[in-house]
């Protein structure tokens, strides 16, 4: 009887260890955040979760905790309080733009405006629809410093607005820029907290609102360069039609002629 011997066999028993299993690496929050449909997701996420908890009639006693420690430092702060406060002003869209468009950045200057403006528009209506008011209706004893603020407080304009720039200028920015854009973001909202004009949970909701508004923004700026299509996707890995070899045409026989050997054939043995 023959035996019978595999492939596998014949070339030998041993067979290729399998690759070593390489660990997922987690992307960087800097990295996750660059793409604006998970800001679009995160803002509008932390903007139905504020809202909700802000409707209500009671504060949380975290949020007085944290309002009572920002609230009440020192007087003598005031004043660098309110230069900065003024970072998320109406007023710092437009000069924002101003200044990206004399150093040669329209685009740019037409993104800040847009987000500045919109976020400004937008949180004059959610105030309308959530209806909280201001600090010193809701916890007694609250320092107020400066004009009072009129109006409602859920959410904050200066916030939404600080934020909405930042997050549009951030990517044009060098280190050192960028740095102060990142320190100065979250110290627009502290000022609003010292000054007795929002709680924290309005602070919240603003910056949530600013980054929404600019993820929309960038992908109605930029649609192509965010997803692909699936034809696409396919048309970039695809062989290019150059390098891509023509298929003969089958012979009367089953083979091509471009298919037999350049080699002469060798003659007919005569049959014995």
């Amino acid at each position: 009887m023959t035996q019978l011997t595999t492939h596998s066999a014949r070339e030998g028993s041993t067979t290729p260890a399998p690759p070593p299993f390489a660990p997922h690496r987690r992307r960087p929050l800097a990295a996750v955040l660059a793409d604006p449909r998970v800001r679009l997701g995160a803002g509008t996420a932390v903007i139905l979760v504020t809202a909700w908890a802000a409707r209500r009639d009671r504060i949380s006693p975290a949020e007085v905790t944290a309002f009572r420690a920002v609230n009440g430092l020192p007087d003598r702060i005031h004043l660098p309080a309110w230069a900065i406060m003024q970072l998320g002003t109406f007023g710092a869209a437009p000069a924002a733009a101003g200044i990206a468009w004399l150093t040669g950045e329209r685009r740019l200057a037409g993104q800040l405006l847009s987000a500045g403006t919109g976020t400004w528009a937008l949180s004059k209506l959610v105030k309308q629809m959530v209806h909280r008011p201001r600090p010193a209706s809701l916890l007694p004893g609250t320092h107020r410093r400066g004009p009072d603020a009129a109006g409602l407080g859920y959410l904050s304009g200066h916030a939404g607005v600080a934020v909405a720039l930042g997050a549009a200028a951030l990517p044009h920015l060098g280190p050192a820029g960028r740095a102060l854009t990142l320190i100065a973001i979250p110290a627009v909202g502290l000022t609003r907290i010292y000054v007795g004009a929002h709680l924290p949970l309005d602070i919240l909701g603003g910056a949530a609102l600013g980054l929404a508004v600019d993820a929309v923004l960038t992908l109605v700026a930029t649609p192509g360069t965010q997803r692909a299509r699936p034809d696409q996707a396919r048309a970039l890995s695809a062989e290019p039609p150059s390098t891509r070899r023509a298929i003969p045409s089958a012979g009367v026989h089953g083979r091509s002629r471009a298919c037999r050997p350049n080699s002469v054939p060798a003659p007919h043995r005569r049959a014995r």
